[in-house]
């Protein structure tokens, strides 16, 4: 199936209170591994590539796996850019073919978010592109992204930000962070502020980044509230790695990439499943 782009897919999850789970690649393996948990439960996914992960991979690879991944699967995906550092980058995987892209400006004073994702927001919509925006800053450390401090996402300030930039959904902050979030005891979202931004922005998707170790019931409280995209990339990397690890202690001679990546591979297809369970994308490829 060609690559897609989110508007039907977003559509569709608003419409049926169901988020669509968005994931983090590096390498075939996680392309492969995404894409054969979405296709065991028939849900749509979203498949992300940060700039670690394309300074990695190279420019190309990335994308080239996605195209062949498309010509052997029947589940709609998307392929994005996840957290755009800058106009240059966004410019470049849409010149590349990605199907969306995520402008992070969310480092800069308001006026400056605006006028950078305005830019991209233009460059994108001639060419078809869909914009992922964010307002509002998560603590933690993902790859290039780190914050030592939540800016917690104000609900005028999204109402003004997205009418100023014409950006097709708004990633908030509402209490999750980057990187590994041990969430226990008082841990909390403040679902109240995410419902008072969807009551400011109906129809408008919104995304929760930072979705590792939440509790299940918390992500599904976010979607009831307006959330219909949910990131997940740093749990995924711990199942792969924690999954090889233990191979090789079982296996200390083993060299055989094909069989420890594979394990890898099968590990972080559990979480996937998961996530889409979670977010009631099961079965939801021809709602």
């Amino acid at each position: 199936m060609p690559l897609t782009g989110p508007r039907d897919m977003f559509a569709k999850a608003l419409a049926g209170g169901f988020a669509v789970g968005a994931f983090n690649i590096n390498n075939m393996e996680t392309v492969q591994g995404i894409l054969q948990a979405a296709g065991d439960e028939r849900s749509p996914v979203i498949l992300q590539v940060s700039n670690g992960a394309r300074q990695y991979a190279g420019r190309g690879y990335l994308r080239k796996m996605a195209e062949a991944a498309s010509e052997e699967t029947d589940v709609p995906f998307v392929l994005h850019l996840d957290h755009g550092s800058g106009f240059d980058i966004c410019k470049a995987c849409i010149d590349d073919g990605f199907t969306s892209v995520m402008i992070d400006g969310s480092h800069l004073p308001f006026e400056e978010n605006v006028a950078v994702t305005r830019g991209v927001v233009e460059y994108a919509h001639d060419r078809g592109v869909w914009v992922e925006a964010e307002l509002g800053r998560l603590a933690g450390v993902e790859e290039t992204v780190s914050s030592r401090e939540s800016v917690y996402t104000d609900p005028e300030e999204a109402e003004t930000f997205v009418a100023r930039t014409g950006c097709d959904s708004l990633a908030i902050a509402i209490g999750t962070s980057h990187g590994p979030c041990k969430f226990s005891g008082e841990a909390r979202l403040d679902f109240e502020r995410l419902g008072a931004i969807a009551a400011r922005l109906p129809g408008v998707p919104l995304v929760l980044h930072g979705a590792s170790d939440v509790p299940d019931e918390f992500v599904r409280r976010t979607i009831e509230l307006g959330v219909c995209k949910v990131n997940v990339a740093t749990e995924l990397k711990i199942a792969f790695s924690d999954a090889v690890k233990a191979w090789f202690a079982e296996n200390p001679q083993g060299n055989d990439p094909r069989y420890y990546m594979r394990v890898g591979m099968d590990a972080m297809k559990e979480v996937v499943r998961n996530k889409i369970n979670v977010c009631g994308s099961a079965n939801r490829i021809s709602a």
